[in-house]
């Protein structure tokens, strides 16, 4: 067998330990690089609302959001909810008051990823089945520690927050402003109706709607 001179062999061992190192260090860098986050924006006949999406915490939230804005579900819908300091609820009434149904499967719900109801957060609205969020979401209008993930039972799920308003804050206050009334089936219905007239990802951006006074 060849004999390695000393040299050599302290030469390899150091590029041997070097490589090592930075095999060791990629996961490291890769860890501390942050998920990116989705952006959707809101033009509504009251003004313009930017959602800042977890889809690092919310993954099958953000991806089901995101979906029905690509769709264009959301465009020529109103908020049909006002509960003022509380909630404003969108994602199911048209402007005509018709009902648009989604035809996606109801989602987990993914409340216990520790993002709470705070004042501005957005989150899936659902029927009594912890499970059952489709296309309805709300926006907190103050901190709703009522609503957050307590235990995996039917009554203490909670409602899954997806995401937060990063602009647009003073809009949802208007919104909520407008107050209501019961209509119909609709216990809180507003009685100034603002309609979504574009739902789109930030990426996506085309030209701002001009909002009429």
């Amino acid at each position: 067998m060849p004999t390695i001179p000393l040299g050599t062999l302290v030469v390899l061992l150091t590029l041997a330990a070097a490589c090592s190192g930075r095999e060791q260090a990629q996961p490291e860098s890769a860890a501390a690089t942050p998920a990116p986050l989705d952006t959707v924006v809101l033009e509504t006949s009251k003004g313009r609302i930017v959602m800042e999406l977890d889809r690092a915490r919310a993954p099958v939230s953000v991806a089901n959001f995101v979906r029905h804005v690509g769709a264009g579900f959301y465009d020529g819908l109103i908020f049909h909810r006002i509960a003022p300091d509380f909630v404003i609820q969108a994602g199911a009434v048209t402007e005509d008051l018709g009902e648009r149904k989604s035809t996606v499967f109801p989602i987990e719900n993914e409340a216990a990823n520790g993002l709470k109801n705070l004042r501005g957060t957005v989150a899936m609205a659902r029927q009594l089945d912890p499970h059952s969020a489709t296309s309805e979401f709300f926006v907190n209008l103050k901190d709703n520690p009522k609503l957050d993930y307590t235990a995996s039972t039917a009554r203490e799920w909670g409602y899954a927050v997806f995401g937060r308003v990063i602009e647009g804050l003073d809009v949802v206050d208007a919104i909520a402003r407008a107050g209501s009334g019961p209509r119909g089936r609709f216990r809180e219905f507003p009685k100034d109706p603002t309609l979504i007239r574009r739902a789109y990802r930030m990426a996506s951006q085309p030209p701002p709607v001009q909002v009429q006074e």
